[in-house]
């Protein structure tokens, strides 16, 4: 019997094959093995590639690893380059792409926000068994890594000194995962027949545990997280509705802040990121998993997302026929929020 790993995989491929050979797509976005263990990177396959080397469809795979949201690549198909003022003359690409639950909703997010074009999409769902956290896995190794397999729930690490040692899946999840309210797509073009992770909160307990602590408290984990932030910006290049063609940090008239490590600086960039999130996260950690010093600030991020869900009654979801908060207007709106925010949340 075939395990959950190369099921899916297979099941992915045989997909992506159908798609390309009813010219349904130009191209395919998935994953294929990283070069470092515990790792899976993005696959681009193009019409081209596939007609002179079908065999490179059996390249993609679908693990634990898989923890890039594929929707950020989306743009690049759309941009209106080179002249983002001139009506596009030609067509825009047709893209297939595996999409996990958090991934199909940001494609939405985005189609909403008119940044990708939904009928040239063909999205195929993958149901989400979870996502693992690398950083939990090296935690609980005392040497580098060097090769890891994994088997259904569980993952076989091998070490640089030989030893070797087995981890629960399970408890390597990225907290994301463990908090999923959507695992499974909706709304998709066709969908592979996996098992998907039971719903989480969303972060609720999370969310409820912090706001026992003082504002000291709370705003002292925000600044001890700030103090790792360097300001490579890759977690705004990792977030798919990050898609700003110019972002205000690189802002030079008007300058709104310097563009080194500065404390101040990092504050200012992070928590304008986080509000500019305000109804479009969908919580997928990639944020999180793209940052080099480890950076958290995932608690400040599902806030939001909770406020927008209480005060809008929204979240981002796989209909594309609701509107975001932020692009809609209704006189029966509540400003306290704005006004009173404290009494907003009693």
């Amino acid at each position: 019997m075939e395990d959950r790993v190369e099921q899916t995989s297979q099941a992915i491929r045989n997909e992506a094959r159908r798609l390309f050979e009813a010219d349904e797509i130009d191209v395919f976005i998935g994953f294929e093995s990283g070069s470092l263990p515990l790792s899976s990177r993005p696959a681009f396959l193009t019409a081209e590639e596939i007609a002179q080397d079908p065999s490179k469809i059996d390249t993609l795979v679908w693990d634990s690893f898989c923890t890039s949201n594929l929707a950020t690549y989306l743009l690049r198909y759309y941009a209106n380059e080179p002249n983002r003022r001139k009506k596009r003359e030609k067509p825009y690409p047709r893209v297939g792409i595996a999409v996990k639950g958090c991934d199909c909703r940001s494609v939405y997010t985005l189609a909403k926000e008119r940044q990708v074009q939904r009928d040239s999409l063909r999205l195929v769902g993958v149901p989400c068994a979870g996502m693992v956290d690398v950083r939990k896995i090296q935690e609980q190794c005392a040497d580098e890594i060097v090769a890891c397999e994994e088997v259904d729930d569980s993952i076989s690490i091998t070490l640089r000194n030989g030893e070797s040692t087995k981890i629960d899946r399970e408890k390597a999840l990225r907290r994301s995962c463990l908090e999923c309210r959507f695992p499974k797509p909706e709304n998709t073009d066709s969908i592979i027949d996996t098992p998907a992770r039971k719903p989480g909160d969303g972060g609720r307990a999370t969310l409820e545990a912090f706001e026992q602590k003082s504002s000291d408290e709370k705003w002292q984990y925000f600044s001890d997280e700030l103090t790792k932030c360097i300001r490579c910006n890759a977690c705004r290049q990792a977030c798919p509705t990050c898609w700003c063609k110019e972002c205000f940090a690189e802002h030079t008239d008007l300058k709104w802040i310097g563009v080194g490590s500065d404390l101040t600086d990092a504050m200012v960039f992070q928590i304008t990121r986080i509000y500019h999130q305000a109804g479009r996260c969908v919580e997928c950690d990639a944020c999180y998993s793209a940052c080099p010093m480890g950076v958290d600030l995932r608690t400040y991020t599902n806030r939001i997302a909770q406020d927008v869900h209480e005060l809008f009654d929204y979240l981002p979801d796989f209909n594309p026929e609701t509107s975001p908060p932020l692009a809609t207007f209704s006189e029966a709106d509540s400003n306290d929020f704005i006004t009173d925010p404290e009494q907003a949340h009693e």
